[in-house]
């Protein structure tokens, strides 16, 4: 017979018969398969065949099965010729109807589609032509066939739902086509995949596709066996421990007890299982919980193992306050509004903002604000994640020697807790907050351990992810916390723990910023505090100024708000004694003294008068910068040198480099080779209750020390810093900013300050510099030539020639008039 192929062209010998088309089903030739019957269209189909077609009807398959009247276009090209062998009506209007496949064929969705209404009926009939397969088997197909006849039998082992028989009727076939068209009904496969397989007309090809089919699907049966039988043991298992649950309550009713720890353990689980942490975590906490429930609650080790598994579970392991785009407008408005001043902390902190609105995840940075007490540093930690709308939590370091303070301690003993990092993040229930570690240069270390020393992990961002706390003994993720660490000063950070922050300093306020900052700040704090209106209290400007001048001397304002304090108390008993709440007070400069008593301090810290032997020094302090007064007297003696004023290493080492210094020089200064020898020196720094060290007063005890042996005043309206070498060369110094603060507070005109620190300039502020001569110098010549009250030509006698004048220092007379 010609066959139909799937170029649309008929052969004579095409049929007609009724069409009916299938959802999802493939008919396949040789096959019987039972299907329920819905569709009144299919139904009639059905009905026609049986009466005028002798049972037969042609059957294709619907591409999308959705579709409840479909189209020519909407179904296959090629389809299964069927005999309908039985036919059984239903109640419900369905028929139940067994088919058997006969032989496959096409047809041509275009021309050979007879539509519903145009002839007889109102079902579908369509012109098909049979399609002819090739019947030969090669050796390879041979091969095949017993390939799969093998594999049937390993079908049927795992398949039960498949009969033996239907098995042994497919292992009887020889043919490679028959036997593929007999095996596909019994496959799980998408309908798509099976209508390739019926289009399929060479039979080795279509039974080697069937082959493949049929290995995935004997494998796929035995995966769902395999995970079939192990959920049945896990419900088993389940079943078994419920049961036995149930009793344990039932005892612990008998017996009276009220709590229920098997109910409480599957509670902890349910909360385990919850919490959004690793599962290399989470398979611990569930061997804590397993070992507590074989536990006697009365027992000391169940104690802590419920403590531990409470810990566990409290923590905010991923639970992330929602971080809103932060509005980098309104941000800075909240830093404005809650410190005057202070722009590069803020700067940083807004472009830390701008970052974290441009990217998903970032690391939380580590800053660390330095500077003196009162500036600040901890309330702008506060503003900083108010701007962030996060949670804020504040630790105290300041005393802490204990490395279990940090890292928890181990869960040896009924008392052990986790450190205080792990107990902040529990309090506060979000792992995101902001973290401010006061003080950290005030911690230190013990035979305990060394706190510094375990704050490196979780203040490096590189490893913080995965903080193991003594206590938990478990990976903590610290990389979404913002931490940020305060501190007075540098030196009681160890160098490893600097490396991991960001260091920003906070330096001391000008006159004109404290004035400002208790007018916009401190005043309406107090007032509020103390119960004032703004109306009762009127302070006037150059009142604060005076304030600021002579009753406080710091770098912060912590101070200045005690005082203005004082002013609202003494202002709030008057009211109350005179019982006017309407009362308005006003203080001027003139009634300052009756508020606030005597002057503490003096304004204006320089000498009247240029002096021999006294030098004005600049000193940084973790109070912010000071004016340091050097003394230096002759005596006749041996060589003595005596250095006072409660010194540190540091500046005796500069004073005895200062010796060193003029000696090595005492040429070009006029001075005997053997000077020393023949007099006492001694080096006082006033003030000797208050320790001081520094690497900051080697040019100004050379000075003092010059001007002594040279009889020459040093300038009382000068004042210098630096550290100087054996060879005279000037070092850089820091904390510029600070000193000169502090030179114009003491009325300082001129400032010597060491060459490589003229780049620190742009720090200071201009309102400071235009009150100031700032002269940058390299060398000790440099210092003496500005610094002495007296021409070069005085000073260095052998630049001009002239012979050594050391004799005259060392007359009985050395209290003689100062060359001018």
């Amino acid at each position: 017979m010609p066959t139909f192929g799937f170029d649309g062209k008929k052969s004579p010998e095409t049929q007609t018969l009724p069409m009916m088309s299938l959802r999802e089903v493939v008919m396949f030739p040789k096959s019987i398969v039972p299907l329920f019957v819905g569709r009144e269209a299919s139904i009639k189909a059905i009905e026609a065949a049986v009466a005028d077609y002798g049972k037969q009807i042609f059957l294709v398959t619907q591409k999308t099965p959705e579709t409840e009247h479909p189209e020519a276009d909407d179904l296959y090209r090629v389809g299964t010729v069927s005999k309908i062998l039985q036919m059984l009506r239903l109640p419900d209007g369905t028929i139940k109807v067994l088919f058997e496949g006969v032989s496959r064929a096409s047809w041509d969705p275009e021309n050979d589609m007879i539509p519903y209404g145009e002839e007889e009926g109102d079902f579908p009939k369509a012109h098909f032509a049979v399609l002819d397969e090739s019947k030969e088997a090669t050796s390879e197909a041979k091969a095949l066939i017993r390939a799969v006849h093998e594999s049937l039998d390993d079908f049927g082992k795992v398949n039960k739902k498949v009969a033996p028989e239907a098995i042994l009727a497919m292992s009887t076939i020889k043919d490679p086509g028959p036997l593929a068209d007999q095996i596909m009904p019994h496959l799980k496969i998408e309908f798509s995949r099976k209508q390739e397989i019926l289009e399929e007309l060479d039979p080795s090809r279509r039974l080697e596709r069937v082959y493949e089919l049929l290995l995935g699907e004997i494998e796929i049966v035995s995966i769902e066996k395999r995970v079939k039988g192990r959920v049945k043991d896990q419900m088993e298992k389940n079943q078994r421990e419920y049961y036995l649950n149930e009793q344990v309550k039932a005892i612990n009713k008998e017996m009276g007890r009220e709590d229920d720890p098997q109910a409480e353990a599957l509670e902890m689980v349910e909360q385990l299982e919850a919490k959004p942490m690793s599962e290399e975590n989470r398979e611990r906490v569930r061997k804590e919980i397993k070992k507590m429930r074989t536990m006697q609650p009365s027992s000391a080790e169940y104690t802590v193992v419920r403590n531990y598994i409470d810990w566990v579970l409290d923590l905010p392991w991923d639970d992330i306050k929602d971080d809103k785009d932060v509005d980098i407008v309104q941000a800075r408005t909240i830093l404005d509004e809650d410190h005057f001043g202070l722009q590069k902390p803020k700067q940083r902190i807004l472009e830390y903002l701008a970052v974290q609105t441009l990217v998903e995840t970032m690391k939380g940075p580590i800053l660390c604000f330095v500077g003196p007490p009162g500036v600040g540093k901890t309330s702008i930690a506060k503003s900083i994640a108010r701007s962030m709308d996060r949670e804020f939590l504040r630790l105290s370091l300041g005393g802490v020697r204990d490395e279990a303070e940090i890292r928890g301690h181990r869960r040896t003993y009924v008392g052990a807790m986790p450190g205080k990092i792990i107990q902040s993040l529990k309090r506060v229930k979000f792992n995101n907050p902001v973290i401010c570690l006061d003080e950290v240069d005030k911690m230190s270390a013990d035979f305990r351990g060394d706190p510094s020393a375990a704050l490196l992990e979780v203040l490096d961002p590189e490893q913080n992810y995965a903080f193991n706390d003594h206590y938990l003994d478990l990976d903590y993720d610290l990389s979404k916390v913002f931490f940020i660490t305060t501190a007075n000063s540098l030196e009681g950070i160890p160098l490893p723990l600097q490396d991991r922050m960001e260091i920003i300093r906070l330096p001391g306020y000008l006159e004109n910023e404290k004035v400002e900052i208790a007018k916009g700040f401190l005043m309406p704090k107090q007032l509020e505090q103390h119960g004032l209106k703004p109306e009762n209290l009127k302070l006037s400007e150059n009142a604060i100024l005076d304030v600021v001048r002579y009753y406080t001397k710091e770098a912060g304002v912590r101070n200045l708000e005690r005082e203005l304090a004082s002013i609202c108390r003494k202002s709030a008993m008057k009211i109350v004694e005179e019982k006017n709440r309407e009362k308005v007070i006003s203080i001027t400069r003139q009634g300052l003294q009756k508020m606030l008593g005597v002057t503490k301090f003096s304004y204006g810290e320089r000498e009247e008068a240029s002096q021999v032997g006294v030098c004005n020094g600049l000193a940084w302090t973790q109070l912010g910068g000071e004016m340091l007064l050097v003394e230096v007297v002759l005596m006749p003696g041996k060589g003595k040198v005596e250095i006072t004023g409660k010194l540190g290493d540091v500046m005796q080492e500069s004073a005895r480099a200062a010796v060193s210094y003029i000696r090595s020089r005492s040429d070009l200064l006029g001075l005997k080779p053997n000077f020393y020898k023949q007099v006492d020196i001694h080096i006082h720094v006033p003030d000797g209750a208050t320790p001081k060290d520094g690497p900051s007063a080697g040019v100004t005890m050379t000075t003092a020390l010059i001007s002594s042996l040279l009889n020459i005043p040093v300038r009382h309206d000068l004042a210098m810093t630096g550290e100087i070498t054996l060879r005279g060369r000037v070092l850089p110094i820091g904390g510029l900013r600070e000193k000169l603060l502090a030179a114009h507070r003491g009325l300082i005109k001129t400032v010597l300050i060491p060459f490589e620190n003229e780049k620190n300039l742009k720090d200071v502020p201009k309102d400071i510099l235009k009150d100031l001569e700032i002269i940058p110098v390299k060398t000790m010549d440099e210092v003496i030539d500005n610094a002495l009250q007296a021409g070069s030509e005085t000073v260095w006698h052998k630049k001009h020639g002239e012979a050594p004048v050391a004799a005259e220092l060392l007359k009985d007379e050395l209290q003689r008039p100062a060359r001018q």
